[in-house]
């Protein structure tokens, strides 16, 4: 089959997934009000809520959503076959992330701007809002050790990418203090922003001496490194270190600063580098190499495929960013509606690409199977096909097949260290809420709070051993991230419904897909929990057990407190501040 008929198919249902139910949710179930006060305005402190006009809004949402997830995921569950990920993408999206996103920004909006775990206090009790903050808390850390995990090693494989993201740190900058102090529009800026960053990939791509190749700088693959590492390992170190001091810096800074202009930029760059793929796949026009379906895997793909692909269908992480940062910054309670649903349609447009790029870089079945012989083998080289495959499609509009891999490396980072920053400000928020709770004031100090983040990260990456060697800590922890994330969603979509009963609203279209999706994660966690990582199971591993066991277990209490209240008299709206 023609790719360019599977892009079409989808973004049509997309667009009339926005057209149409994006505007029911807005006025049948939501209700947006005009003229509602929202938290940016009401709070305004020039840090955290600050108003902000709903494209630049949209860009801080959607390119720290956007991470590598919504790449990573569908690259991977191409293993069972382009068809069952397409579906899910495009009807995940549409019926079940869209509604989830849309309805924890509205919902934050509605309480102060607060989480969607501190909101679970008032939803469904002080103890359930304990246990849901400590998920949220384990699901941040993990999120931060893959995507640390997911750069180190995209910057040791694609050294030419380096310099072009590390260049839009001081651009942004820059822009922040023009826009915000100079009162410049950011437009402008931001796309000469992101062409100096595309002419540093492109000369990048060519001058060998600015491709910072710290393993070629230990003597190549074979060199000692530092510490008796090896080459390889002192890079991935190296990274991981630099990683951790910007993210301390950039998730300190006031938003304006930094958060909201390097969004801004990745949020064109979405767009150009979306443009380029799509533009590629219209020229080339390649079929479908991989099969459909995958009739011999020797991983089911139920319900392991609903976790596979969390971001880019629906994310538990969407609910914490529309909660946390995008609610505190909503100029307008209508914006709603484009940051949370346009930005989980274009999420779901990303996935899309990424489907579509997997499964043209393949001539043949026999190929495809050569790569993904088995769900293990998906798990290892889903991420580099895709870089691959994109760059593939890139050379459909003339791009070189070097220069094309570079601008693809460069938008993967640059996604990546945008949640990564975003998600290390999450997890302060959450660590100053339960140090406040448990009354411990240091933790509520911004750098205290910032500092364990930090710290914590690191340690998951770095310490635990696996099949990656040293630092196998983000690779060990996806598969009970995609677990963990959409239990998150389902939890949140539950809240949500609570919340909408208690307004007297049609809760059912909330309802509906947290059911589905807490099935699925709920069967899928039991049996990776108790068959695959216990003492007993196939790949024992005490990390994964402990961790998973305790998610499971503070997940059931909250879905049995939650599902009470549900059935309780309703005590009429709560979100009157």
């Amino acid at each position: 089959m023609s790719g360019i008929f599977v892009a079409i198919l989808g973004i049509l249902i997309f667009a009339l997934g926005y057209r149409y139910y994006s505007k029911f949710l807005a006025e049948k179930i939501y209700r947006l009000d005009p003229n509602y006060v929202t938290p940016a305005h009401k709070y305004r402190d020039g840090v955290d809520f600050v108003p902000t006009n709903k494209f630049v809004l949209w860009g801080h949402h959607f390119t720290s959503v956007a991470g590598a997830a919504p790449i990573l995921g569908p690259a991977i569950a191409l293993y069972w076959g382009w068809l069952p990920a397409f579906l899910w993408v495009v009807l995940g999206t549409v019926f079940a992330a869209g509604v989830h996103d849309f309805g924890t920004l509205v919902v934050s909006a509605r309480n102060k701007g607060q989480s969607i775990g501190t909101l679970a206090d008032r939803l469904i009790g002080q103890r359930a809002k304990i246990l849901f903050l400590f998920i949220i808390l384990i699901l941040l850390l993990m999120v931060n050790a893959v995507f640390a995990w997911a750069i180190a090693n995209l910057f040791i494989t694609y050294p030419a990418s380096v310099i072009p993201v590390f260049i839009q740190i001081p651009l942004a900058i820059w822009i922040g203090y023009a826009v915000y102090k100079g009162k410049t529009k950011m437009l402008i800026p931001s796309l000469l922003a992101l062409a100096v960053m595309y002419f540093a990939a492109i000369v990048s791509s060519r001058v060998n001496w600015l491709q910072i190749d710290l393993v070629s700088y230990f003597g190549g693959e074979g060199g000692a490194g530092l510490f008796g590492l090896g080459s390889i390992s002192s890079a991935f170190l190296i990274w991981i270190i630099i990683l951790m001091v910007y993210v301390y810096i950039a998730s300190t800074l006031p938003v304006w600063k930094l958060l909201q202009p390097r969004d801004f930029i990745n949020s064109h760059q979405l767009i150009v580098g979306l443009a380029i793929l799509y533009l590629g796949l219209v020229f080339l026009n390649p079929a479908m190499g991989a099969p459909a379906t995958n009739a011999t895997s020797d991983v089911s793909w139920f319900p392991l495929l609903f976790i596979t692909i969390a971001c880019g269908a629906i994310s538990g992480f969407h609910g914490l960013v529309s909660s946390g940062t995008s609610s505190k910054q909503l100029d307008k309670e209508t914006d709603a509606r484009f940051v949370g649903y346009a930005g989980a349609v274009g999420e779901g447009v990303l996935a899309l690409i990424a489907i579509i790029a997997v499964a043209t870089f393949f001539t043949n079945t026999d190929e495809f199977f050569a790569a993904y012989g088995s769900y293990t083998e998906a798990n290892g080289v889903g991420l580099g096909i895709f870089v691959e495959g994109a760059a593939n499609l890139a050379t459909g509009i003339a791009i070189p097949p070097d220069i094309a891999t570079t601008i693809v490396s460069v938008i993967v980072v640059s996604f990546a260290a945008t949640t990564l920053d975003t998600s290390v400000r999450l997890l302060r928020y959450i660590i100053a809420e339960l140090g406040s709770e448990y009354k411990v004031p240091a933790l509520t100090k911004t750098h205290v709070a910032t500092s364990v983040a930090v710290v914590t990260t690191a340690a998951l990456v770095l310490i635990p051993q696996g099949p990656n060697g040293f630092g196998s800590g983000g690779y060990l922890i996806w598969p009970l991230f995609g677990t963990s994330n959409q239990l998150l969603a389902g939890i949140s979509l539950l809240l949500i419904s609570i919340w909408l009963k208690r307004q007297g609203r049609n809760y059912a279209v909330t309802l509906i897909p947290m059911i589905f999706l807490m099935f699925m994660t709920m069967y899928a966690m039991f049996n990776q929990v108790l068959f695959e990582w216990s003492w007993f199971g196939t790949e024992s591993n005490m990390m994964l057990f402990v961790l998973g066991a305790i998610i499971f277990v503070f997940a059931v209490w909250i879905v049995l407190t939650s599902f009470k209240v549900m059935t309780e008299k309703n005590e009429g709206p709560i979100n009157k501040e």
